[in-house]
């Protein structure tokens, strides 16, 4: 990366007045090259001019030879290499010549014919690159050692690459300067600090704990304090009551995640009418389309008003197969939708599906739970009974003791406020679950009912057909009287009941076929 800075506008030392400068003007003269020239074509050659100083004079090479060759520019390159220098130059002489580019740092120069010059800044080297390939003759004289050919070139010094190294390290600093205040004004600002616990910030905490809006932030501090071990024999009311009203808000945004997915659900609904409007209205148009393709219409037209009529009515008809077939495959997805939430609701399915335990683990769990919120029910009410005693034994206490014992009946009314409180929820959901039993044994016996019917009608259709029947056949017959029974239920129902119902395979080659027989009397005569 090289740096470019404004420099004042240069004065060419050493010319004479009256010569001047031949145009066009090239990039010697003063003020040139601080805008860079447009670029030039490389299969057009560069003329160069005549330059004239007050010790020498430089002329240009052939413009039919090739350019004069450069090495690879080193980074920060700010010194150059002089050769072919006449034997009379002197340091006066080369700096005259040079100093055109730019100012000069430093000039170190040898006795076999060449230098080396240090410029201030990077863009004055290619001013000199410019006079690379130029004749220098000195005065008027035609003595070869007045007279010599030099090739400027690209010189690899120490000082050059330092700057520039610390240069880059200075722009590398700044950009991680900038960097890490960019990242420090994109960081999100740190939470707030977490309240410690007490009795005064357990209550107000128990208040925000009831409220939606900052339900949030104090499940944020009950989690902390939590976590940080606050919970003891003497808090543990109040943690407890206070994760029973974090968990009343179960029923609340299960009730919310009902009423998004009505929205969805309504927006389902209008998204396909719409559609089905639009594709109504492109059978309309293909209708319009086909009454003019007819004869009758059709001959009145020209030749170029029939193509673009044929153009219209293909395009159209292409859309509407896409609109068509895009609706038939929302009403797929809405048919899957359906009978996923028939085998989710269905209790006779989930009946077939499960295991004939599954009655007895959800009434176990259900009467376990039942129990639990029994036994801590009895629990609150002895620690009422206890608090209320503390309470009547408080009122005897001493005369100098009266601001203390006031201090220590209120937050015993509000233990007993916040436990009364508790017991009333654990009633109500004692009651719920009592409610929900109820409602499962009923489905649960309905379910079997209809197990045993569905068995019933299998083994007489199977009994009616001596020789079995296959698959499909029995769940045609069945499909009649409940259509919402799928043949992979029926087969599981069979395979679950060996003794009555068995498979064989019947047929030869190709029609081969499995058949299922009724196989109830057998085991009796086996019997």
């Amino acid at each position: 990366m090289f740096l470019f800075l404004p420099i004042e506008s240069l004065c060419i030392q050493g010319f004479e007045p009256g010569l001047g400068i031949l145009t066009p003007i090239n990039p010697m003269m003063a003020g040139i090259s601080l805008v860079p020239p447009p670029p030039i074509p490389p299969d057009v050659p560069v003329i160069k001019e005549i330059i004239h100083c007050k010790s020498c004079t430089l002329f240009p090479q052939n413009p039919n030879l090739p350019p004069p060759s450069t090495r690879e520019r080193p980074p920060g390159c700010k010194t150059v290499f002089v050769g072919g220098l006449p034997e009379n130059a002197t340091e006066e002489i080369i700096r005259e010549v040079f100093e055109q580019c730019g100012e000069i740092n430093a000039i170190r120069k040898s006795k076999k014919n060449f230098c080396h010059i240090r410029f201030s800044e990077e863009f004055m080297i290619d001013k000199a690159l410019y006079l690379s390939g130029y004749r220098m003759r000195i005065g008027s004289s035609t003595d070869k050692k007045d007279s010599g050919r030099i090739h400027v070139d690209f010189a690899q010094a120490r000082d050059d690459f330092y700057e520039w190294e610390c240069k880059q390290r200075l722009l590398a600093r700044e950009e991680r300067h900038r960097r890490k205040i960019h990242e420090d004004r994109l960081r999100p600002p740190s939470p707030p600090p977490i309240v410690h616990y007490s009795e005064h910030e357990a209550g107000q905490l128990a208040e925000r704990l009831k409220e939606d809006n900052k339900f949030s932030d104090a499940t944020a501090v009950l989690f902390t304090w939590i976590d940080r071990g606050e919970v003891n024999r003497r808090t543990a009311n109040h943690f407890y009551s206070m994760i029973q009203s974090a968990n009343s808000h179960v029923r609340r945004l299960m009730s919310e995640k009902a009423q998004h997915e009505e929205e969805m659900e309504r927006a389902k609904e209008a998204f396909k009418n719409a559609l089905l409007a639009i594709l109504t209205q492109f059978e309309q148009i293909t209708a319009v389309f086909t009454a003019a393709t007819r004869q009758k219409a059709w001959d009145h037209f020209s030749k170029a008003q029939r193509k673009n009529i044929d153009i219209w009515r293909k395009q159209c008809e292409e859309l509407r197969n896409a609109h068509s077939e895009e609706i038939m495959g929302i009403r797929r997805e809405e048919e899957m939708e359906m009978s996923d939430d028939d085998s989710e609701e269905n209790p006779c399915k989930k009946m077939r599906l499960e295991e004939n335990g599954v009655y007895d683990q959800t009434q176990a769990s259900l009467k376990e739970e039942n129990d639990s919120l029994r036994w801590q029910l009895e629990a609150y009410r002895n620690e009422v009974e206890l608090l209320r005693m503390d309470h009547c034994r408080v009122g005897r206490l001493e005369d100098d003791h009266i601001l203390l014992t006031q201090t220590h009946t209120h937050s015993s009314e509000t233990q007993i406020q916040l436990l009364q409180q508790s017991m009333r929820n654990m009633q109500q959901q004692i009651l719920v679950l009592q409610e929900k039993l109820t409602s499962k044994e009923a489905e649960l016996e309905q379910a079997r009912e209809e197990h045993c019917y569905l068995e019933g009608i299998i083994s007489t259709f199977l009994h009616v057909h001596p020789f079995g029947a296959n698959l499909e056949y029995l769940w045609s017959y069945i499909q009649r009287m409940d259509s919402k029974v799928s043949a992979g239920e029926l087969e599981r129902l069979m395979v679950r009941l060996p003794n009555m119902f068995k498979q064989e395979l019947s047929g030869v080659g190709a029609n081969l076929e499995k058949r299922w027989k009724f196989c109830g009397f057998e085991s009796l005569s086996s019997a």
